[in-house]
């Protein structure tokens, strides 16, 4: 919303040398987004006045077309004698009034002017368009003056061409800040001023004699005035001083009655509509459309109409989209000279004046459906003054009567449906609460009075809502208009204080640990969106009864293509790899944890909650078994380097191993020791993929995978060869941790280490053969190592030879050669009881 300044006056007496950025600062401080103030005509200097065109001689020896020309412009020159100057343009001729700048002027843009010789002549001056003056982007002619204006008159004063323009950012909840009435509201409240409002004038009362009107949706439409104006002038035009407002405010000029409408919408935030008297037929009826009906609109497109659209119609059916834009048919007729002898002129001379209220809702969705946006729309769908129509269409009256020589009918048409004020209740100390300091009773009141409400009550308030204000509905709506206007900087800054006794939940404290320590292995973090498609399930190759393949389908996706929540991390983790990838970083590990959500298939379905109160605790918890199972998880994905070559020594490449490290890395976090065991489990390669055990309320349960993806899954993806992952269930690690993870004991005493190889069936698991050799090594084992995995001739067909690093401490001594001897035995005793395990070349 543009505010001339110049404009504002009229209704607050703001202080003479009052400024633009002053009256900014004060209503940015009330609450209203002031993003910038434009100073017009700050680099226009005179003198610039009007001109007389005396004569016109046209040059004819150029390409393009010259005019010299003799302008009377008065005394302004000093000598009273006409200027000769030099112009272009060919829409004025000998006797009309223009705007002409005298040598030692300025124009906007740095244009001196000075008395210069060009085209054989001495040009002494500039004959000015719109654009060359600022105040508009139309350069096809001169700005041609009404006659009535003597030559010498100060342009700049005439044309208001020094002003200041307040640009205001109207939030959605701000309706009545979309106009000259509402900004000098909050500026007369700001200053502590009176204010002149422009809607306080003497409206006549209903009466049965105005221009027929039938509402058959008192929902979509609950007010339509109507007023009618005859022997309208159709010759007459725009003054001025209105034509400069509209152009200050944002708005072009385009024909009396619509800028009057225009002017009265600026300045009360009432839309209007003017109609053709003679190109209605039969009442103005208001409705929803009917399937397949059709309308042409003011910008000449035929529109397919909605059944949800709402219609002003007549006897012939749709005339206009209902506070959107009015029809082509029954638009104001511009002025014709019909008979060249007689004179005569055809053109609009009766109007109809509407000013209705419409529902909010239905206009938005009308706008957005059409894709059609007007100055009308966007203040419907904000919220309008409902009471504001006979006003408005009162102003516009008048104003047709003073410009267009036009007479007021007497009749006066009001159709309302059943309503009263809105009414609050709040408690005096409301806004106190609400912003932690104390204003008192007298001071809520007071501010509650300046927004424009009534209020009644001591302890409780009882306040009645005005009508301009659609968006005060509920008490922490006034706290707020009593918190902006008492001022946000004077709100204390204070801390919050946390209650005590409580902090991370172990849940949360976990799923930090494994973020620091994934991040400390060298992992970096992604963020994906939780979402996926068919597709990628297909990619990761799972099969039809697969559970991951069971999904919430959302019903209303941000893509077609992912309209599923995911049931496993893998599918955004591998994207956001391959896309790195792809933009030439070769060495990955990326991992991600969150939640995935894997539906039973059984739920029940959500109860709908209400949205006028606040949901019961028993409503919730149907809410909350509706909903599918949410598990937290954590995964990563390798690719390429995992440790670099350099002059230390040659680099590896990431496989299997690391993907199983990265899962026993997020475990340990939990204080879970994981074991593994080949498995074959989409999407990793069957001969390389391990499943995950560990120990779950006394229970051996799979806590997740990890290993080498599918060739076929890194084909179907787009991936680097050999892309490795891991996946393992936060929450199952969580329980089995139980227990809070206890700090390593530090001896002093030094190790004793005890390498031993043994010889196992090829399909016993290696954490097996661990388990055996840590249950008999005793007390006195600190750690066991899987350090080579050999198979051969040398070992026999159908066996593998392992060979693992016994490290042996006590806490109180240091151990003999004895004593880590006999625990190694016991280990590898151990070993061969329950694992078949014999100890290489005994």
């Amino acid at each position: 919303m543009r505010v001339p300044l110049s404009w504002l006056r009229e209704y607050v007496d703001l202080p003479a040398g009052e400024t633009g950025r002053a009256v900014q600062a004060r209503l940015i401080s009330a609450g209203l987004e002031v993003e910038t103030v434009e100073r017009l005509g700050a680099d226009l200097t005179g003198p610039l006045v009007v001109g007389r065109v005396l004569a016109i001689e046209e040059l004819t020896e150029f390409k393009k077309p010259i005019r010299y020309c003799q302008v009377d412009v008065g005394d302004a020159n000093g000598t009273g004698e006409p200027q000769n100057i030099i112009c272009g343009a060919s829409n004025f001729a000998v006797g009309d009034k223009v705007v002409v700048i005298l040598p030692g002027g300025e124009l906007p843009g740095g244009f001196k002017i000075g008395a210069r010789k060009t085209y054989g002549k001495v040009s002494e001056g500039m004959i000015c368009s719109v654009r060359e003056l600022g105040i508009g982007d139309d350069h096809d002619g001169i700005l041609v003056l009404p006659p009535e204006y003597e030559p010498g008159t100060d342009a700049i004063e005439l044309l208001e061409l020094n002003d200041e323009v307040l640009d205001i950012a109207v939030n959605p909840d701000r309706g009545y800040a979309l106009s000259l009435r509402g900004v000098a509201r909050e500026t007369a409240t700001a200053y502590g001023l009176p204010l002149r409002d422009p809607a306080l004038l003497d409206v006549p009362a209903p009466n049965d004699y105005g221009y027929e009107v039938k509402v058959d949706d008192l929902r979509g439409c609950d007010r339509f005035t109507a007023r009618v104006v005859t022997g309208v002038d159709p010759e007459a035009r725009s003054p001025i001083w209105l034509q400069r407002r509209l152009q200050k405010a944002g708005m072009r000029p385009i024909s009396l009655a619509v800028d009057v409408t225009n002017y009265v919408m600026l300045e009360i935030g009432q839309p209007l509509h003017a109609y053709d008297r003679a190109r209605l037929d039969g009442p103005i009826g208001v409705r929803r459309a009917t399937a397949g009906e059709k309308l042409t609109t003011l910008d000449g497109v035929e529109r397919t109409l909605h059944p949800e659209d709402l219609l002003i119609t007549d006897d012939r059916g749709p005339i206009g989209l209902a506070g959107v834009m009015g029809g082509a048919d029954t638009e104001i007729a511009e002025a014709e000279v019909r008979d060249h002898l007689l004179g005569t002129v055809a053109g609009t001379t009766e109007i109809v004046i509407e000013a209705a209220h419409f529902d909010p809702v239905s206009i938005a969705r009308t706008s957005r459906r059409h894709r059609l946006t007007s100055e009308a729309s966007r203040r419907f769908e904000r919220g309008v003054d409902p009471q504001a129509g006979p006003a408005a269409a009162q102003r516009t009256v008048d104003l047709l009567v003073l410009l267009a020589g036009g007479s007021a009918e007497a009749g006066v048409t009001v159709v309302a449906a059943p309503g009263g004020p809105r009414t609050v209740r709040m408690r005096a100390d409301h806004p106190d609460r609400v912003a932690g300091m104390t204003y008192g009773r007298e001071a809520v009141v007071r501010r509650l009075q300046e927004v424009g409400c009534d209020v009644y009550g001591a302890d409780e308030l009882t306040v009645t809502v005005p009508s301009w204000r659609p968006d005060l509905g509920a008490p922490n709506d006034l706290a707020e208009e009593v918190i902006r206007l008492e001022g946000y900087e004077n709100l204390p800054s204070t801390l919050p204080r946390p209650p005590a006794g409580r902090g991370l939940t172990g849940r949360q404290r976990l799923h930090r640990r494994v973020g620091r320590a994934l991040a400390g292995a060298g992992y970096v973090e992604v963020l994906n969106y939780p979402f996926l498609g068919e597709a990628a399930l297909d990619a990761l190759g799972l099969e039809p009864d697969d559970a991951r393949r069971r999904t919430v389908t959302l019903v209303n996706p941000l893509s077609d293509e992912e309209p599923a929540l995911r049931t496993t991390l893998l599918p955004g983790l591998l994207a956001a790899l391959r896309r790195n990838h792809g933009r030439g970083t070769a060495d990955l590990a990326l991992f991600e944890t969150g939640l995935v959500f894997r539906p039973s298939g059984h739920e029940a379905a959500p109860a709908r909650l209400p949205v006028d109160r606040r949901p019961t605790d028993e409503e919730i918890a149907r809410l909350n078994v509706a909903l599918p199972k949410q598990p937290r998880r954590a995964a990563v994905v390798l690719t390429g380097a995992r440790e670099q070559a350099g002059w230390w020594g040659p680099g590896r490449p990431a496989d299997w191993a690391d993907a199983v490290e990265a899962a026993r890395t997020v475990a340990r976090e939990a204080g879970v020791e994981l074991t593994a065991e080949a498995d074959r489990h989409a999407p990793w390669h069957p001969g390389r993929c391990a499943a995950l055990f560990a120990v779950v309320d006394g229970e051996r349960r799979v806590v997740g995978h990890a290993g080498e993806l599918h060739p076929r899954v890194v084909k179907a993806l787009h991936l680097p060869e050999r892309t490795c992952a891991a996946e393992v269930s936060l929450d199952l690690l969580e329980i089995a941790g139980g227990a809070p993870v206890p700090a390593p004991r530090i001896s002093t005493y030094p190790v004793a280490t005890q390498d031993v190889a043994l010889v196992v069936a090829a399909d016993v698991p290696a954490s097996k053969v661990a388990d055996a050799l840590r249950a008999g090594a005793g007390e006195l084992l600190e750690s066991v190592r899987l350090f080579d995995v050999f198979t051969g001739e040398q070992v026999g067909e159908g066996r593998k030879s392992l060979a693992y690093a016994l490290r042996f401490r006590a806490a109180d001594r240091t151990l003999t050669a004895e004593e880590a001897g006999a625990a190694r035995d016991a280990a590898v005793a151990r070993a061969t009881e329950e694992a078949g395990a014999v100890l290489r070349g005994a």
